[in-house]
């Protein structure tokens, strides 16, 4: 079946009526779902699949074992994320194995066809979770017991889901396995539209990370406490809000963002107690930036009389794919261009151990982690194309 029948297929699981396009997140029902129907279908290609202690799906065409070329990406999404962001790469891989038995091709080294688990970090906080234990460079204990935001551990979510908690970690061995990896994702940003090209091979990916500022002061009632009597968290978590950009602008090259905040205990006639806010930021000189952010959410703090605890949730420094699996993979394609992103990736953290490559199907819009975020049928399938060429040309 082509990649756009495929994706289809995935149109009506998880659509989030609230904020619109789709909410699916790590062992979730609806990630659940799409995790069910991959099975399914790898099932009906005669793929073997199995699952790992970290809970990504691997799905073999032949034995698995060492030199293996590895595709695939993530079913889960970003809160009100688009259609394509993960699983687009997930059905171009199966698109891509359909497409190579139609042309009469047997790899002759092992294939997989992978999804990874909690790439968004949507539910549990930290990104690329199920690549970065099985790679080692995230202890598992941490990851254990990260918490949603229910309540709910990392640790118990895995375990309704079917998985043994003790087994989360470093796997060496499945990882051995990998010869080369080659991930497709929807391009996000409008590169591709001023190419004229429907398909580019990735470059780099830019140094990017999470962290959570907690602004603490005195919970009290909203009628009863004059306004100079306040200690309110509110306050300086808004300044910070507020400063980022400016910030930003001073550092040349970096985005940051603000994109969460949550108050305790939450209600509107009461007076925080403590505030969270996420700041993501990526570029050059991503960590520089944190330091003038910290810098002035503390002064910011002081001024109210509030605390202020800052912790680093994740960092991914700067990733240059291997430069000879790049010409490789885009000399396969048809000589597509090169393109670097913003966007982390499951590939950037496994590029550190194995070489991996990436190609990116054009998106008119430029929008992603929104409803608006689109890929043309025809780009979709294209990029499957592109995918089953470069996997034949690895598998010989």
């Amino acid at each position: 079946m082509t990649a756009s029948g495929l994706l289809g297929e995935l149109a009506d699981v998880g659509r989030d009526r609230t904020r619109g396009g789709y909410s699916r997140h790590v062992f979730d029902p609806a990630e659940q779902e799409l995790r069910d129907w991959f099975v399914e279908q790898a099932g009906r290609r005669g793929l073997d699949v199995e699952r790992d202690g970290n809970g990504n799906l691997w799905a073999w065409w032949g034995e698995p074992g060492p030199g293996a070329v590895v595709t695939g990406s993530h079913l889960d999404s970003v809160p009100g994320g688009g259609a394509f962001d993960g699983p687009l790469g997930v059905v171009s891989a199966l698109s891509a194995v359909d497409l190579m038995r139609a042309r009469g091709t047997s790899p002759s080294v092992p294939l997989a066809v992978t999804v990874f688990a909690e790439e968004e970090g949507g539910r549990f906080g930290i990104p690329c979770l199920g690549s970065r234990l099985l790679t080692g460079s995230l202890d598992p204990a941490t990851a254990a017991g990260l918490r949603d935001a229910d309540g709910v551990t990392f640790a118990e979510a895995a375990q309704a889901g079917g998985l043994d908690p003790s087994r989360l970690g470093a796997d060496p061995d499945r990882l051995g396995r990998i010869g080369r990896f080659v991930e497709l994702h929807v391009e996000q940003g409008r590169g591709l539209i001023d190419l004229g090209s429907a398909v580019a091979v990735g470059s780099t990916v830019v140094a990017h990370g999470r962290w959570r500022l907690t602004f603490t002061g005195q919970g009290n009632h909203a009628g009863a406490t004059p306004m100079d009597d306040r200690r309110d968290p509110m306050l300086p978590a808004a300044e910070t809000v507020t400063s980022v950009r400016r910030i930003a602008r001073a550092h040349a090259g970096t985005r940051a963002t603000v994109g969460r905040l949550t108050p305790t205990p939450g209600g509107t006639n009461v007076i925080a107690s403590a505030v969270d806010v996420w700041l993501d930021v990526r570029g050059p000189a991503a960590r520089s930036m944190v330091a003038d952010v910290e810098a002035a959410a503390r002064a910011a703090a002081e001024e109210e009389g509030c605390g202020l605890a800052v912790r680093e949730e994740s960092w991914t420094g700067e990733v240059v794919f291997d430069s000879a699996l790049r010409d490789e993979v885009s000399a396969l394609a048809g000589g597509v261009p090169a393109l670097p992103t913003g966007a982390g990736h499951d590939a950037a953290v496994l590029a550190a151990h194995v070489p991996a490559a990436m190609l990116y199907v054009r998106n008119p819009t430029g929008v992603s982690h929104a409803p608006e975020e689109f890929a043309e049928d025809s780009d979709v399938d294209a990029g499957a194309e592109a995918l089953a060429t470069v996997l034949e040309g690895l598998c010989r």
